[in-house]
């Protein structure tokens, strides 16, 4: 459905095209909640000016400087990606189950599926089994899917030509198994030291499937490369896919998996072929925290010739003593397209960054 000029969304004919979609969306919203209060679930609202926006290589966040009063001079800021290092503050404050429908910024990023302003739901649980994520993620997208009247959206998930059925048994597999099966790469073999895996030895197994590699290629720059051209678009196809276990070096605020220290407690939920949601069995370790924020912005520093600050805050709240706990993020602007059937993001959104 083409809505026109999306820098004129202002025009009647544009809303009242997007309208059905966006009052489903309001419907989602108002189910989610009401899913979220059925099992004792805080909404919690927290800051989007944050000391640090959020500690991935690649994204890159909004920066702003806040004036103190009376002269006291400005302060560097940043609009977050999201709100997890806030929110993982509130776990160790004591609350065991919590979710956020937070607006959160990322620069640089416009696509039919990404948006400068966006909305993600949040939520963690006390509770460090991954398998409770899983168990949450199927419940709140068939609570989404029920929500939207099927004029619009039907029983099933949509985008790009498939669907998938929320109601159906989903698919969960490893990372290792989805390389082995729509990639034939044995990944972990490849990565024999986990801790600095040989772009060399995947870098052989690309260009054997066909898959072009730079000699500048990082073991992860190669991963993605096989990942976005082989396996993403075969994930969600008739229902959603739980994919579990990512390498140790993608391990971001993820706990290593205690029995393979080669791969990390962090997976995604995959729908019609897009990423929807991104979990954590969470780190609590503040020492090796505060290591993987520092490689990760020295990297950023090569890649992009800038840093961001680290919380020191987070850090201490994570050493005071963050409970065993597990934690999503979801695009919710994402699942409100796959749940009505839309085909860029800008037609499940009220008023879009022009």
């Amino acid at each position: 459905m083409s809505t026109g000029n999306p820098s004129e969304w202002w025009r009647p004919e544009a809303l009242a095209a997007r309208l059905p979609r966006l009052r489903a969306r309001q419907d989602v919203v108002s189910a989610l909640r009401d899913w979220f209060a059925e099992r004792e679930f805080l909404e919690v609202e927290t800051p989007a000016l944050q000391v640090s926006p959020g500690l991935e290589p690649h994204l890159k966040a909004f920066a702003t400087d806040l004036e103190e009063p009376f002269g006291q001079g400005l302060r560097r800021l940043y609009l977050h990606t999201s709100p997890e290092f806030a929110m993982k503050k509130l776990l160790v404050a004591g609350l065991p189950r919590i979710f956020q429908l937070a607006r959160v910024y990322r620069n640089g990023e416009r696509a039919p599926t990404h948006h400068p302003e966006f909305t993600m739901l949040e939520w963690y649980r006390a509770d460090p089994d991954w398998r409770r994520i899983v168990a949450d993620c199927e419940g709140l997208l068939r609570a989404a899917v029920s929500a939207v009247p099927v004029a619009i959206g039907g029983s099933r998930l949509r985008w790009n030509g498939h669907t998938a059925d929320p109601n159906a048994p989903w698919e969960v597999l490893t990372v290792e198994e989805a390389f082995r099966r729509h990639a034939g790469v044995e990944l972990l073999a490849t990565a024999p030291d986990p801790a600095a895996p040989d772009p060399a030895l995947l870098a052989a197994e690309a260009r054997r499937i066909g898959i072009a590699t730079a000699a500048a290629d990082r073991w992860d720059d190669i991963f993605f490369r096989i990942f976005l051209d082989r396996i993403e678009p075969k994930l969600g196809i008739g229902a959603p896919t739980i994919l579990y276990g990512y390498p140790a070096s993608m391990a971001a605020l993820a706990r290593l998996e205690p029995d393979d220290p080669r791969i990390a407690q962090r997976l995604e939920v995959y729908v019609c072929g897009l990423e929807l949601a991104n979990a954590f069995v969470e780190l609590t370790d503040a020492e090796e925290q505060r290591r993987r924020f520092a490689a990760d912005m020295d990297l950023k520093e090569r890649l992009y010739g800038e840093r961001y600050p680290i919380d020191d805050d987070f850090l201490a709240a994570l050493a005071f003593g963050m409970p065993p706990s597990a934690g999503i993020a979801l695009g919710f602007d994402r699942l409100v397209m796959l749940a009505t059937g839309a085909d860029r993001i800008e037609d499940v959104l009220w008023t879009p960054v022009a």
